[in-house]
């Protein structure tokens, strides 16, 4: 595989950081026990965490050409993103960087556009809510379809790469109709959006989602 770049965007979550390490070590870098590896997982992804690894990635190699990042995430603010731009646009010391989200369309064109997607195959794990059915049924069953992601309705507890990896599926399946309905994409992409940020009201956006498509 060709990796282009010094940012890769993979789609998935936790279960891609083998995945990750097989083509580092296809490469010849050393995975175990390696100072300039950093592999770290985050249940949310805010502006504090992107300056901490901006901090982390100007430091230099200690064993290896350069720092490499492994980061998983269910979602980055745009605050987040905006902050991690100049540190992915000009890597100190050449560090490279692998980010792990349910969907990279997900994230900011301008992030985007500095970054390679990969694309490696995923586990088939069940989806907890079906896209396909989730659109099928009226919307009073859709409210129910969506117990499971919320856990009892509490935004605290909320599976956010699940609800993220659900919001993308339903945008590609609306996507993929022939003559696909705008306003019902715009509904799927705007709690897409707003879904992994602070304070954001996640039961309330996937209400809507809900109702409006």
């Amino acid at each position: 595989m060709n990796l282009v770049g010094n940012v890769q965007l993979v789609a998935g979550d936790s279960e891609m950081i083998g995945r990750i390490l097989t083509i580092l070590g296809q490469e010849g870098l050393d995975v175990h026990g390696n100072p300039d590896l950093y592999i770290r997982e985050y249940g949310s992804f805010g502006v504090d965490e992107a300056r901490e690894i901006a901090t982390k990635a100007s430091s230099r190699a200690i064993a290896s050409a350069s720092r490499i990042f492994v980061i998983v995430t269910p979602g980055m603010t745009g605050e987040a993103q905006n902050a991690l731009l100049k540190t992915l646009e000009e890597p100190s010391g050449g560090a490279r960087f692998f980010i792990v989200v349910p969907s990279p369309l997900s994230l900011l064109p301008t992030l985007r556009s500095r970054a390679q997607i990969l694309e490696l195959e995923r586990g088939s794990g069940r989806a907890l809510v079906d896209a396909p059915a989730f659109l099928k049924a009226k919307p009073e069953i859709r409210l129910e379809m969506l117990k499971p992601l919320l856990e009892k309705n509490e935004d605290d507890k909320k599976d956010l790469s699940g609800i993220i990896s659900f919001l993308s599926s339903l945008e590609r399946e609306l996507s993929n109709d022939k003559k696909p309905d705008l306003a019902r994409l715009s509904s799927v992409y705007r709690a897409r959006k707003y879904v992994a940020d602070k304070g954001s009201l996640t039961k309330a956006l996937l209400e809507q989602v809900a109702l409006l498509i």
